[in-house]
Parts: structure tokens; sequence; C-alpha cells
């Protein structure tokens, strides 16, 4: 693993060590962001320390020890003494800072601050959690980059203006808190199993660590309809994970994936916990993605897939939000049950959705529905279309393959 990677890897976890003691957000995230910069000059030099976490927590300490050194003399100059002597005994300061598991389970409730908006809690944790760049949280939201920059400044702004601590809530106030921390861990999944940007198609240490937190969230609240529906989907997606890639990292589309290589004790899994999601109360849209998963997971190939089903779900799914990747899901359920052209419909309303202009899903999508109805040329110069939207690298030469396979055929 490179130096990068590491430390894109460990800062979350060390914020969350700050942050849990000092509850004091944007001071840690300052912190922690010097401790990286001094990090990435010393370690490719001098080498990788044996516990680089530790690492970077002592040297983010020790910034946070001197910024309240600095204001405390700042704002009261004559105070110095007695105030150090507080400082002194302060255990995020001088104690030996004990790594807990729960670190990062914390600090995604704490993100979750009454001061915020659901969706700018959302990306604040995104970054201090999943430790996403601004680029690739507006690529999830389908938003500019600025935007969100936007949002996680005024969300620290929000969070210091407000006087209301940041710190872990009480227990009855955690289901009020659960929906932006479930969407967040939702969403670092996403990123981890098909990454919006890089040579890669997955990342593997996002998608298992969103798994690991959904775990913890579940063990919290084991009888929450939302929580046992995302962890029933994420295993049921997850469990795919193998058949994804091909030897050279290469993507496998569903429908050609070998699925021998699914893991059938994390469906078994999943499915038992769809189930009993769908038994807990109110259904919402985990659980409903969760049931189209198992519908997927539980056949044996493409052709045995209850299609019919599926297409129902999408339409209770649709129902449930304005969200444009649902639509195009639902598109393509149409299209396998009722026939290309069906589908092909139902996209021609999202095509002045701002949400989906700037990236390659729709133009994907039409020339999968294009290339089923025959229509090869037209589906050819959308894939290619497509191809030349996206930044990750592994679906960029999936989409060009695809238009040389349409043109192969034509000629």
């Amino acid at each position: 693993m490179t130096v990068e990677r590491l430390l894109r890897d460990l800062a979350p976890q060390a914020l969350a060590v700050l942050v849990r003691r000092s509850h004091d957000f944007a001071a840690s995230e300052d912190a922690v962001q010097e401790a990286l910069i001094a990090a990435a000059e010393q370690w490719p030099r001098q080498g990788i320390p044996d516990q680089p976490l530790g690492w970077l927590i002592r040297v983010a300490r020790r910034r946070l020890t001197d910024a309240l050194r600095s204001e405390i003399s700042r704002q009261n100059r004559e105070a110095v003494v007695a105030d150090e002597s507080l400082v002194a005994v302060d255990p995020v300061l001088h104690e030996e800072t004990a790594l807990d598991p729960n670190d990062t389970l914390v600090l995604l409730f704490m993100c979750s601050h009454p001061s915020l908006t659901p969706a700018s809690a959302v990306a604040l944790t995104l970054r201090a959690v999943g430790g996403l760049t601004t680029a690739e949280i507006a690529r999830a939201f389908l938003v500019p980059e600025a935007t969100i920059g936007q949002r996680i400044s005024r969300a620290k702004q929000s969070i210091k203006a407000s006087g209301v601590p940041f710190s872990l809530p009480e227990a009855a106030d955690y289901s009020e808190r659960l929906g932006p921390v479930l969407q967040v861990l939702y969403l670092i999944f996403n990123e981890g199993y098909t990454a919006s940007t890089g040579a890669e198609l997955l990342r593997v240490d996002l998608s298992s660590e969103a798994i690991r937190l959904v775990r913890q969230v579940y063990r919290l609240l084991p009888s929450n309809g939302d929580v046992a529906g995302l962890l029933a989907l994420l295993l049921l997606t997850d469990a795919r994970r193998a058949a994804r890639t091909g030897p050279e990292g290469e993507l496998i589309p569903l429908d050609e994936q070998d699925r021998t290589l699914w893991d059938r004790k994390a469906i078994a899994e999943g499915v038992a916990l769809a189930s009993a999601a769908l038994a807990m109360g109110s259904v919402g849209a985990y659980q409903v993605q969760a049931a189209i998963a198992a519908v997927h997971d539980e056949a044996d190939s493409v052709g045995d897939t209850d299609w019919p089903q599926i297409l129902a779900l999408y339409e209770m799914l649709q129902r449930m939000s304005d969200n444009p990747v649902v639509a195009l899901s639902h598109a393509i359920a149409t299209a396998m049950v009722e026939g290309p052209e069906a589908g092909l419909a139902m996209l021609a309303p999202l095509e002045d959705d701002e949400r989906l202009r700037a990236g390659h899903r729709l133009d994907a999508v039409r020339a999968h529905l294009l290339e089923r109805a025959g229509e090869r040329s037209e589906a050819a110069e959308l894939y290619r279309k497509a191809a030349e939207k996206t930044t990750s690298l592994p679906e960029r030469n999936y989409l060009l393959m695809r238009a040389a396979r349409v043109e192969d055929v034509n000629s």
C-alpha cells in the first residue's frame, strides 16, 4: 500500500479519536491535516512507523495542544499559567490515547449534529469518516463540486455557531440521527463497490468498512427495519464482488458474471436479514433495494431471474424516491420484462434532469437498451459518449469495449 493510500485510510480513524476526546471538530480536523502533511513528508524518507495510526494521533494531538495554548494566550494572556494547568490534565492532550474500534461509529453519530441539515451532515460525514474527496462526494450526490465544498464549510460554521457540543448523542437521540448516518454508510459502500474515479473498480477498504460500521449500528438498533435492510443490501451486493472483475481488473457486468464465485454465506445472511427487515414495520427504500438484490442473488442465471418481481419492486422504490439512478434501474427492469423499446421510452423524461446531464449513466443505459433493440450504430456512439464522461478507468474501458463489440457485429 502506498503512503498516500495508507494516510487516506488512517485519517478518519485519527480524526475520530481526536474528536471523541476534544469535541471540537474544526480544530481536530486542522490538527489531523497538519499531521498528514508531516507524515507525507517524513514517511517516504524515513519509512512508515510500526504503528502509523498512533504516530498520526500523537502528532495531531501535539498540534491540537499548540493550537489550544495559542487560543488561550490570545483570549486571556494573564490566565495562561492557570489555563495551561488545565490543559496538562486533559486526556486528549497528554494521556496516551487508547484506540477504540468504535471511534469511527461515534464520529458518525457526532457528525449528524442537530444544527445541520441532512444534506450538510451527510457531506461532512463523508469527508470526515469516509475520507472521500470533495469531488468524489459531488459525484455521489450528482451535484457540482463547489456545492459540496460550500455544504461542508457551512456545516463547520453551523456547529460552531450553534453552541451545541460536538459530542456523542444520548441513547434516546440515536434514532433521530439515524437517517443521515445510514445514508453516509450507503454512499461509502457505493464508492468502495464502484469507485467513481481511478484505475481500480473496487475500493474494498471502503466497502468493507461500511459493512463493519452498519453491523455495529445493527447491534445498537437490532429492531430497526432500515438498519437491517441496509445491512442486508450491502451483504447481498458485496456477495458478488469476486465475480465483478476479471484477471486484469476489468469490469464484468452482472449478466456475464461467474455466479459460482458469489459468496453464498453472505447471500444466506443477507436474505435472512432482508426477510426479517420486511417484517419490522413500515417498509423503506433500503428494505426494497435489499429485496431486489435478493432476487438477483438467488437466481442461477440472468434467464432464471424473476424480472417481473424486480420490476414490481422498482415501481415501489420509484414511488419512494426521486433519485434518477433509481429511475434508470427501473427503465432497465422494464426493458427486461416489456422489451427495450418500453425501457427507452422511460428514459426520455430523464434527459432534462440536471443531476444526470454531466454524468455517464444515462448515456450508458440508453446505449445498452439501444443495443438490445438492434440499433447498434447509435448504441456504439452512445457507449463512446458515456466513456468520455466517466472518470473511472475500468468503466471507461468497459464502455469502449462495448462500443467496439457492437461495431464488430455491424461490420
